[in-house]
């Protein structure tokens, strides 16, 4: 005998995405805040300002990518728990992006799932890692392998919060601004060429760019089938260097700017760049004084680090390639023996083709 379970449903999870100051938020239930230290310390006065809510609750947790694990998660649940939320309660993630995969994540487990909102105080996490509802954590096999699909329920992006960033911050978001312009829009990569972020209002044009090229490339490919995978360039590479330097030694977004190096080499040689539009890349991040270069000690190693990658499945990697600047090939048909022979430039210490 074969029963059939007919679920037959329609689920609109779309959201609001705020640019500008802070807005009023207002929830007649509970709330717990999970922010870190250095964020309460500098922001936190400026959301209870602007929070009205039955109960608030503050929970805390050390920062930096290296806490982004299972027994963060379980200190978030554990205090959720002692504050006795419920189903209809609300989790504010606001920080940065290490904060909001967290918060999304327990978020997304807590009762089997409750609502959130994303504030991000980061400029990487305003252009990215806030929009589109991927929440996970690390373990010990690589970034972001555990986690779920959770979209927040509003995102606040409020630039002011930036002008406490620190430069190295900046520039890691700067190089996920970049990635989208690399990918999607020619014309804004050549408008990032001439304008400087730190001047004027161009910060408030690239972050509204970038959002609206996240969320359109989001409203066709949710769960990262096809298209949403483009947005991960850079990040191929990039995670396998977090991983093996434990997320102590760079930022994400500097794993990601040396990963979008190490990609443009693999686009070169594989015919799908050419070396002026690479160094037109490399140019930009180096404006922002990203790092570009990471010295392969075991390519061997690297290499194999590649099939732990989401995107990756069985015996075929997938990469991330640009197609000159605007557009993005996604791929598993790259050659061994060539991936090997772009990795093996970055055993050198001043690495790199071009």
């Amino acid at each position: 005998m074969t029963l059939n379970i007919t679920l037959n449903r329609t689920i609109d999870d779309s959201y609001p995405i705020h640019i500008g100051p802070l807005s009023l938020i207002e929830f007649n239930g509970k709330v717990a805040i999970l922010t870190n230290p250095k964020i309460a310390g500098l922001h936190l006065q400026t959301l209870l300002g602007q929070l009205r809510a039955k109960e608030v609750y503050i929970i805390t947790i050390p920062d930096g990518e290296q806490y982004k694990n299972w027994e963060s998660i379980e200190f978030i649940l554990d205090r959720m728990f002692d504050h006795r939320l419920n189903r209809k309660s609300l989790l504010i993630a606001f920080g940065g992006g290490v904060i909001g995969d967290m918060g999304g994540f327990a978020s997304s487990l807590y009762n089997r799932g409750i609502d959130f909102i994303q504030i991000p105080t980061t400029l990487l996490s305003q252009v990215d890692a806030s929009v589109g509802g991927k929440t996970g954590i690390n373990n010990k096999y690589g970034k972001n392998l555990i986690g779920a699909f959770h979209q927040p329920r509003a995102v606040h992006i409020d630039p002011s919060f930036l002008s406490t960033l620190p430069s190295r911050e900046f520039g890691a978001g700067v190089a996920e601004i970049v990635k989208m312009a690399v990918t999607f829009n020619r014309d804004f990569f050549e408008w990032l060429e001439n304008n400087n972020l730190q001047h004027g209002d161009n910060l408030i044009t690239a972050i509204t760019k970038a959002v609206e090229t996240k969320a359109r490339v989001v409203e066709e490919d949710e769960k990262e089938q096809g298209l949403r995978a483009a947005l991960n360039y850079g990040h191929t590479f990039g995670h396998v260097i977090e991983n093996e330097t434990k997320y102590e030694t760079y930022l994400h977004g500097e794993c990601v700017a040396i990963g979008m190096v190490m990609a443009n080499e693999l686009a070169v040689v594989s015919g799908l760049m050419n070396s002026d539009e690479a160094m037109r890349v490399k140019n930009l991040l180096a404006k922002y004084d990203l790092p570009l270069s990471y010295t392969i000690v075991d390519v061997e190693k690297f290499y194999q680090a590649f099939f732990l990658d989401k995107k990756s499945a069985d015996s075929a990697i997938t990469f991330i390639l640009p197609r000159g600047i605007g557009d993005v090939e996604i791929t598993d048909s790259i050659e061994p023996a060539i991936v090997k022979k772009v990795l093996s430039t970055f055993s050198a210490i001043d690495g790199g083709l071009f």
